[in-house]
Formats: structure tokens, sequence, C-alpha cells
């Protein structure tokens, strides 16, 4: 099977890089195109008495994560279609962008314990709702 447009759950730790790895190497058979999506997490969830701070940590978290994102398209030497950040339920993110993106291979790994869990969780909700495909690799 050929897949022509990839969508990467990604977390900011060094495994993101192999699985944008895998991503590339399914797609540049078709010339595909690949998309990355993380989730990003909402910094009032830490500490609700901290207001006062929170735009800024929020800015500073949006901030790291696109300059990882960055990393993640400058090493991955191939086109990176687009790139998301997202809020909330991850698997509703994804299956949000399977359709309105064309997206047929969803592919992510167990970066850590924590995010694994989320994404398995949400691999599983992503599986139940559509027909992408979706693509764990053991990290």
């Amino acid at each position: 099977m050929s897949w022509h447009h990839v969508l990467v759950a990604v977390a900011m730790t060094p495994e993101s890089h192999l699985l944008v790895e895998k991503a590339v190497s399914v797609v540049r058979p078709n010339a595909g195109k690949v998309s990355l999506i993380t989730l990003a997490s909402d910094p009032e969830l830490y500490n609700s008495f901290a207001a006062p701070m929170l735009e800024n940590m929020r800015e500073l978290m949006q901030e790291e994560i696109t300059l990882f994102l960055e990393e993640l398209k400058a090493r991955a030497n191939y086109p990176i279609e687009k790139t998301h950040i997202v809020y909330g339920e991850l698997s509703e993110h994804v299956c949000a962008h399977c359709k309105h993106q064309h997206i047929d291979l969803v592919v992510c790994g167990n970066h850590s314990q924590a995010f694994f869990n989320t994404l398995i969780g949400s691999a599983r909700r992503v599986i139940d709702r559509s027909d992408v495909d979706v693509l764990i690799v053991p990290l």
C-alpha cells in the first residue's frame, strides 16, 4: 500500500526525529506529503493561582514548541507540508486533520510512558472513528 499524506504525532523529544524519518521513508517513493501535529499543555492546568503569569508562560511554551517543530522540519531533509500545535484531546484534532487534509496514515510512537499512553488512547480513538491507517513505531 502507498500513502500520500502522512500525519506524524510528535512530542518534544529526540525520538520524534525518528518518527519523521519513518514518515518520510513511507511517502518519499510517491512524492507524498508529511505534516506534523503536537499536543501542547495548557499552562492553566498547572496552577490556577498564577493567572498573571499564564499569558507569558503560554507564549513561551508556544515559542518553544514552534522552535522544536522548525528543527524537525530542518532535519527531515524532505518538505514538511504543515505543522499543527493543538490543545485538548489529541484524537479529536488528529481525526479532524485526517478528514480535512486528506491524511491517509497517522504515525506515532512511544516517546515516553505518559505521552505513549496519550498516543495509544488517541490512536485507538482514531482507529475507531475513521478509516485512516495508524502506524505505531516502537522506539
